[in-house]
């Protein structure tokens, strides 16, 4: 396979060994940075100290890299980016990446390719869902028949999915009108396909669920000042190993717990 070499999308040549062979694997995901207007300096900087330390086989960024899909935005973006230590980033578009046609400019700052062998066990393939002035997301019926028919070649492997919009609705987050317009057709791609995890960003609030097999994760703001129903910021943590996946959730400058954690021991912010 020939790997693109890019910036943003990128194995490190002497590392490449190491990613292909290693029998456990870190994945971080982090989502919603929206430089600009809403942008948290300091939780940034403690969000690169965490994420070095823990130093990552991969980074995956599920959108929303920018506020307002402005040239200047674009540019303090790579030059932040460019403080992680990391084998490989992947970034994907958002709504907010496609403002004011940002869309032109995420080709030109972020090149990607959508499908990632990360190892021999491990396949991450990403799809975009942003449309220019556009909140809602929509993966559209030729993507969609492209992943399910690219996902099926993938036998014997951890199959990762990763896109900016939510698939699912997630609690506390008011009214949902901004989801996948056609997720009903993603979802069964993906379950049919035998799609291990779903990344997703988009709603600023940190959730999972599970349909059998497959897990879909929702990442929340890493650090947007706009955080939702856990009112931290956050990015998660995948470790694979064995072919088995673990996502963990780290809040900026707090505690790490496993994702699932909120979930069965949920209760709205304020509640005794």
């Amino acid at each position: 396979m020939k790997l693109k070499c890019s910036l943003y999308d990128f194995y490190r040549d002497d590392l490449i060994p190491n990613l292909k062979n290693n029998t456990q694997m870190q994945i971080v995901q982090i989502s919603d940075l929206h430089v600009g207007s809403q942008f948290l300096q300091e939780k940034f900087d403690i969000l690169v100290d965490e994420v070095n330390k823990l130093n990552p086989d991969v980074i995956i960024i599920t959108g929303d890299l920018t506020n307002e899909g402005l040239m200047k935005e674009y540019e303090q973006c790579t030059s932040f980016l460019r403080k992680f230590n990391t084998k490989k980033i992947i970034t994907i578009s958002g709504n907010h990446d496609y403002r004011n046609t940002g869309y032109l400019l995420f080709k030109k700052f972020f090149p990607f390719e959508t499908v990632n062998e990360l190892s021999d066990d491990v396949v991450l393939v990403t799809v975009g869902t942003a449309r220019p002035d556009r909140n809602e997301g929509e993966v559209g019926y030729r993507q969609n028949l492209w992943l399910e028919r690219t996902m099926k070649k993938y036998k014997d492997k951890v199959k990762i999915v990763a896109m900016h919009h939510h698939l699912i609705a997630i609690p506390d987050t008011g009214s949902d009108q901004l989801t996948v317009v056609d997720a009903g057709d993603v979802l069964r791609t993906v379950l049919n396909s035998k799609v291990d995890v779903v990344l997703c960003g988009h709603k600023h609030r940190p959730w999972a669920w599970t349909f059998g097999a497959l897990t879909v994760v929702n990442a929340g703001t890493a650090t947007s000042e706009r955080v939702r129903g856990f009112f931290e910021n956050t990015y998660n943590i995948l470790t694979i190993a064995n072919k088995t996946v673990q996502v963990d959730l780290k809040i900026v400058g707090g505690k790490r717990l496993p994702i699932e954690d909120i979930v069965n021991n949920y209760s709205q912010f304020g509640d005794v």
